[in-house]
């Protein structure tokens, strides 16, 4: 098998340490708490960890404004403590995947601090700067968290570009000088052993923002090209992977060719807009048409089978609980949880699983108060000062809001499930006391133990992680199944997407002829319909 490499065959698994496992009661989750729970994630059968931002911060976006790409927020610990955590990592054969954020930093980083001095300071071109008014900024470039994307500098007579909290200015990538300090940043982390990185919007650094161009600029690949020869394609088989959220099958064929000139895969985002209305954005809510996700997800199987690398994903720390979004978080939740597990599993690419997954954790309903994230808080002053209904608002926080992803861990039925000893730094979902990880571990049957199995499959068969897709069935409305075949060896995957019985398509054919590899119902099966959410993935021999 030409092009075989282990981030192909792992399953990564994300930790946002704020709310992984707090060690010192102060609130927040650490790196001495991540360490303490590698034997569950050894357990669970992961290869590499990626870790939301640690690096220092003031924490204006949790971690995605680094004021010092060198060194580990107090919060999180120190510099020794990550070296623990890629060491005890390391023993239990799991690599730790770095988060940086290349396109921006904190405007309480050194850089800045001395660029906003003067035009003639050394620094000053670090970033994005335009001339100007007050008032009148350079264009109408908006950002990402609401407002304008400039910011003007009264001292010195300019504005500078943030496409997202003020806080967050733009590097200037256009300054060599930039490129170099983050090469070299780069490979001092790459001597400190981590298994690679992930790029936070990666596909904004070539932005032209005269142009209003930010994704996918003109310069975009040159730059990431100059940074995977300078950085990623001098150490030992690193994993690499962008965030790419204006990624299409042909631009992710340039960020991921199998000659390693860019980077490992990509995140790319289609079928996570489906779910918006046309035209609008996130917080725009409609149902999601399963025919679409089929369409979506299987054109992504198929045009980049050999050209590039597919990331496999349905949570992040930015997402919604798919269990909640795209599943049944109530009546179904465990059969639910375990249909999108195996629907997504069961494909090519590297899958990533978001903490608490595995156990099938759901999406909270706080008052307003209670949430912490800012682009949820902007959403709600900007909608409510709009005149929107109250109910409308929440109604759409509850379905989209970030902080669904950010709620602890939830590990046992002790005083705030067993993630601090003090006050956490937000509320912690009501259901940890039947939603946690000590009932699964103990369980068999759990939500867990199938992602465990799951992972397992992929271990040991190599169909699932080369083989070739093929969507079957694709009007049937209610059924998403896929087969995948290597070298005479043939798995189905079929999964019922509704809370209701359905037929089975194949009628009886794949239990006749085939090894049933994993369901997620126990006791007798039909072969003739599939139970509310139920899925099956069998396994053939020409």
């Amino acid at each position: 098998m030409k092009n075989k490499k282990w981030w192909k065959e792992t399953v990564v698994y994300q930790i946002y340490p704020r709310s992984f496992q707090d060690s010192n009661g102060d609130g927040i989750g650490d790196l001495e708490g991540i360490v303490s729970r590698l034997d569950y994630l050894q357990e669970l059968g992961i290869g590499a960890i990626w870790l939301s931002p640690v690096c220092k911060s003031p924490q204006d976006d949790y971690g995605y404004d680094i004021s010092d790409y060198q060194d580990i927020d107090p919060m999180f610990g120190s510099l020794e403590d990550m070296e623990t955590l890629i060491h005890e990592a390391g023993k239990r054969d799991i690599r730790i995947i770095m988060d940086l954020v290349l396109n921006h930093t904190s405007d309480e980083h050194p850089w800045f601090q001395e660029a906003k001095k003067s035009k003639d300071n050394p620094y000053h071109d670090y970033y994005v700067w335009r001339d100007g008014v007050e008032g009148t900024p350079p264009n109408d470039l908006g950002s990402t968290f609401g407002g304008s994307a400039w910011e003007w500098v009264p001292e010195i007579g300019q504005y500078y570009l943030h496409l997202f909290s003020v806080k967050q200015p733009d590097l200037n990538w256009e300054n060599p000088k930039v490129r170099q300090e983050i090469y070299n940043m780069i490979y001092w982390w790459i001597d400190k052993g981590v298994g690679g990185f992930r790029l936070d919007v990666i596909d904004l650094i070539g932005k032209e923002p005269d142009l209003k161009i930010t994704g996918n600029g003109p310069n975009l690949h040159k730059y990431i090209r100059e940074l995977s020869k300078a950085t990623f394609q001098k150490a030992e088989d690193l994993l690499t992977v962008g965030e790419t959220w204006g990624a299409t099958p042909e631009i992710a064929k340039l960020y991921s060719n199998p000659d390693g000139s860019e980077f490992s895969m990509v995140f790319q985002f289609e079928h996570i807009g489906l779910d918006e209305q046309e035209g609008k954005g996130k917080w725009d809510l409609k149902p999601l048409d399963v025919m679409s996700l089929k369409k979506v997800l299987s054109k992504w199987q198929t045009e980049l089978k050999g050209d590039a690398w597919n990331s496999l994903f349905w949570n992040n720390h930015d997402l919604p609980r798919i269990v909640s979004r795209w599943g049944n978080d109530g009546e179904f939740r465990i059969e639910s949880a375990k249909m999108l597990a195996t629907l997504l599993h069961g494909m090519q690419g590297t899958p990533y699983i978001y903490q608490g997954e595995e156990l099938g954790m759901t999406n909270v309903q706080y008052a307003i108060e209670d949430y912490r994230d800012i682009e949820l808080l902007n959403f709600y002053k900007e909608r409510m000062g709009k005149g929107y209904p109250e109910r409308n608002v929440m109604e759409s926080i509850y379905a989209k809001g970030r902080d669904n992803a950010r709620t602890p861990m939830q590990w046992d039925t002790s005083d705030n499930a067993g993630f601090t000893r003090g006050e956490p730094w937000i509320k912690v979902n009501p259901n940890y006391k039947h939603i946690h990880a000590e009932q699964s571990l103990n369980n068999p049957e759990s939500i867990f133990h199938y992602y465990r199995k799951l992972i397992q499959l992929r271990k040991d068969h190599e169909v699932i992680v080369y083989g070739e897709y093929e969507l079957i069935f694709p009007e049937n409305q209610d059924v998403f199944a896929y087969t995948r075949t290597l070298n005479g060896t043939k798995i189905f995957v079929v999964c019922n997407f509704k809370g209701y019985t359905t037929e089975l398509p194949l009628q009886g054919q794949l239990a006749q002829t085939n090894q049933l590899l994993i369901c997620n119902y126990t006791g007798d099966m039909t072969e003739s319909e599939l139970r509310p959410y139920e899925a099956r993935m069998y396994l053939s021999h020409d």
